[in-house]
């Protein structure tokens, strides 16, 4: 594969195809944020971090990108089916707080993880409660050509006016959701498919967040906010929309209606879909579920953020990736490896001149062959486990150390772990260093019983001690 074209699989078209923009070297990117009325937890994180490396990597390539991330904070409600309570309500419920200062307090969460994960800010964050006046004039048009109906709780699209409707999806599951197979059926609708743009409010309700429209007070439906915002930023056709697996049946097939209904033209050309994260027993992380694992959860475990990124790259983003606590302790292990070998490239990088020799390969542009097999993985539909496998190749050759270190550092602007970092320090719980000083005077003491029983007391406290020759040493248990 020439390196030099980039190539990912277009779940429009089920197949993978090299990446060719609208405008010659810049790329347009939409991808769907979170909601925010509760944290993200890691499975949506593992979303937002292929998003990131697929904007470092078409950066790499010399594309200028252009990202556009929502922020839903109004809409989205507990069904698929424009059923049930806006999320964004049902936090305010749950934590006794206005709808708005969950927006607030949860968004801003939010990012504090995407940062720690080194994700690179969008170019555009779009709250949702901030475009109101832009879906409103997506649904008027939409109206104008006929397109939608209104019934007693809202306006709707009416998707058999669109023949190609559900070409995202797939026909099988088109005809599942008019069958009513796959939605719960609102008997008012003309077809179980029919999904609402603006959903008015009910009498007598007051709901904290609320608009005027045309069609009465209320508020957008949850697809319509994407469509609207991405089409004020990037174009009525952009370049690629991303999101997680889940969209695909229902969100993104519906973003694709109501925007190629207004504007007779293509909505996005590529689609990228990202697999989910999946528990032991094969079910995927959700909050619905009750229990989810968060980011800094993770972190009070003593993972380094960029250990779990690290994790994500050891599966390709469309296949489940199955999380264990010995996978990341793995990923925490290897991301170690690598900067305490970069730690010692740097040093061998100063103390020796970087000249090429002559017994080893090297590319027409004088850069070492590792280059090659890095650029083709990443370039073959972001395979980033072949990518890590690449560097430790790299790492491990006999190319000279200052060689090494430009490849690895260029490269890491691509994978974002930091590599050029120190390796980290784990620190001693509060506590531990007195029990193990307690342990080593009973042990000098012939005192084993209680030296036992200080033992049992540091795993308690999640440390592990060996007893070695240069003395005592610990580390954390995790699990």
């Amino acid at each position: 594969m020439d390196s030099r074209i980039f190539h990912f699989y277009n779940t429009l078209t089920r197949q993978k195809e090299i990446f060719k923009p609208l405008v010659k070297d810049q790329a347009g990117i939409y991808t769907c944020g979170p909601t925010v009325y509760h944290y993200a937890h890691i499975g949506n994180m593992r979303t937002y971090i292929a998003e990131d490396t697929l904007v470092r990597a078409l950066k790499y390539f010399g594309y200028k990108v252009t990202r556009v991330m929502n922020i839903t904070d109004v809409g989205h409600l507990t069904s698929d089916s424009d059923t049930g309570e806006d999320k964004m309500e049902l936090g305010a419920r749950r934590e006794g707080k206005s709808a708005w200062d969950i927006a607030k307090f949860y968004t801003e969460a939010f990012f504090k993880d995407y940062k720690a994960l080194n994700c690179v800010m969008p170019d555009v964050t779009c709250p949702a409660t901030e475009y109101i006046k832009e879906m409103v004039a997506l649904v008027s048009a939409l109206e104008a050509k006929g397109l939608t109906y209104s019934i007693g709780d809202g306006v709707y699209f009416d998707t058999a006016r669109l023949p190609d409707y559900g070409k995202l999806a797939g026909k099988g599951h088109v005809e599942g959701i008019r069958e009513g197979a796959r939605v719960e059926v609102n008997a008012e609708k003309r077809n179980p498919a029919d999904f609402a743009l603006w959903k008015i409010s009910a009498p007598g309700e007051q709901r904290q967040m609320e608009w005027a429209s045309p069609w009465g007070k209320g508020f957008p439906g949850w697809h319509l906010e994407c469509s609207a915002m991405a089409m004020k930023h990037l174009g009525e056709t952009i370049d690629i929309h991303c999101g997680g697996e889940d969209h695909v049946a229902v969100h993104h097939t519906n973003e694709i209606a109501q925007s190629e209904g207004a504007t007779g033209k293509p909505f996005s050309n590529y689609w990228m879909h990202i697999r989910f994260l999946v528990t032991g027993d094969a079910g995927k992380m959700s909050k619905s579920a009750g229990e989810f694992l968060t980011l800094p959860v993770l972190q009070e475990k003593g993972y380094d953020p960029l250990a779990y990124r690290h994790f994500c790259f050891c599966a390709h983003y469309r296949k489940q990736l199955e999380f264990s606590w010995e996978a990341i302790d793995a990923s925490q292990k290897s991301l170690g490896g690598l900067r305490a070998i970069v730690t010692r490239l740097k040093e061998e990088a100063a103390a020796q001149a970087p000249a090429p020799r002559k017994d080893l390969e090297y590319l027409p542009d004088g850069r070492p062959t590792f280059w090659k097999h890095f650029e083709e993985a990443l370039a073959d539909d972001l395979n980033m486990s072949l990518v890590l496998a690449g560097i430790w190749g790299a790492l491990h050759s006999n190319y000279s150390a200052a060689e090494k270190l430009a490849f690895v550092r260029e490269a890491d602007s691509v994978l974002g772990l930091d590599l050029d970092r120190a390796p980290a320090q784990e620190a001693m719980p509060a506590g531990v260093a007195e029990l193990i000083a307690e342990r080593e005077t009973a042990r000098k003491a012939k005192d084993f019983k209680r030296s036992d029983e200080l033992r049992m007391a540091l795993l308690e406290k999640g440390v592990s001690i060996e007893d070695t020759p240069k003395g005592t040493k610990w580390k954390l248990v995790r699990g």
